[in-house]
């Protein structure tokens, strides 16, 4: 079953999605501050997000909705191509180390 999450009809719907790649992050969280509540007299209402920039980061950012640029095709195929990449290398590595770990015991 897959997670759900209800948001009041009168709310309107996110832009955005959890886990969405942006270009000032990857999106963590989102809440949103009512019409008519303090949060909305002082900070603007509507849908706010918490973002990363980058998976290392220990830091969290928080924009409005109007402030979020999302990634143009071209860009996010190039983040995800030098993810899979990164991983690719770390996976060499490590079969490396097995060889090496297998022979040894094979050798020994």
């Amino acid at each position: 079953m897959q997670p759900t999450i209800s948001i009041p009809r009168h709310w309107g719907y996110p832009r955005f999605a959890l886990d969405q790649r942006t270009k000032d992050g990857i999106i963590l969280g989102l809440y949103y501050y009512p019409n008519g509540t303090e949060l909305a007299e002082q900070f603007g209402g509507g849908w706010r997000y918490a973002l990363m920039p980058n998976k290392n980061s220990d830091e969290l950012f928080h924009f409005q909705e109007s402030q979020i640029q999302p990634l143009t095709p071209e860009e996010l195929f190039h983040q995800i191509t030098a993810e899979i990449d990164f991983y690719q290398q770390q996976i060499n590595i490590l079969n490396r180390q097995l060889t090496v770990l297998t022979e040894g015991a094979t050798n020994g």
